[in-house]
């Protein structure tokens, strides 16, 4: 019989349509964008699996508990893209293409055991439908080229989907990223933060 895999109970971050704010500066240029908040999440000890529990390619459930499982498995439902130790915060960003974060934290046995696992995240993307983090779905962590925005206070957006299907109507597009603000269009109606090699967002009204 086939050993089965033990993981971690994990819960997922916040999506960005929940918890993320992200910083914007309507054109003209005005003051000094913040960094975006982000929600947290908090895993129990994970109890270990081979070397790395939620590994590159490995797969999760999904529901109240996270576990690993084989991605062959039908209780499988998304697939890691990426694991990093750390918090999000400090380490790597997520692939674009990211659905949701799940922050596993420290545990095992005994620190150093054979069971052990480093705090750290994994980015995950569903093995189907729908998919958040893609572009102009109005979800995931990251807020990419092709997502909208709508205005939440002052000096901040939050994404929402491109089609109007979320709690609130798109107000702008982001049509492109940049390095700096002077290098987005003219045409630009407002700066949106993303953080990355190209962490201005150049974004048009609809």
């Amino acid at each position: 019989m086939e050993k089965r895999r033990v993981g971690a109970v994990l819960r997922a971050l916040l999506p960005v349509a929940a918890a993320l704010a992200l910083t914007a500066c309507r054109h003209p240029v005005g003051s000094a964008s913040s960094t975006p908040a982000t929600g947290s999440g908090v895993g129990s000890a994970p109890s270990g699996y081979g070397v790395e529990f939620l590994g590159p390619a490995d797969c999760s459930s999904r529901g109240e508990a996270f576990r690993e499982v084989s991605c062959g498995s039908e209780k499988a439902a998304a697939r890691v893209l990426a694991r990093h130790t750390g918090a999000p915060s400090d380490g790597p960003p997520c692939p674009p293409t990211t659905d949701f974060v799940l922050h596993i934290s420290r545990g095992g046995p005994s620190p150093g055991g054979p069971g052990d696992q480093p705090r750290g995240y994994a980015c995950m993307r569903n093995l189907e439908s729908p998919h958040p983090g893609d572009p102009g779905q109005g979800g995931g962590p990251l807020t990419v080229v092709g997502d909208c925005v709508h205005g939440f206070r002052e000096g901040e957006v939050r994404e929402t989907a491109c089609d109007g299907s979320g709690e609130r109507p798109p107000e702008f597009e982001i049509a492109s990223a940049v390095a700096r603000r002077a290098l987005c269009p003219d045409t630009t109606d407002l700066y949106v933060r993303l953080g990355g090699d190209r962490p201005v967002g150049c974004a048009r009204r609809m």
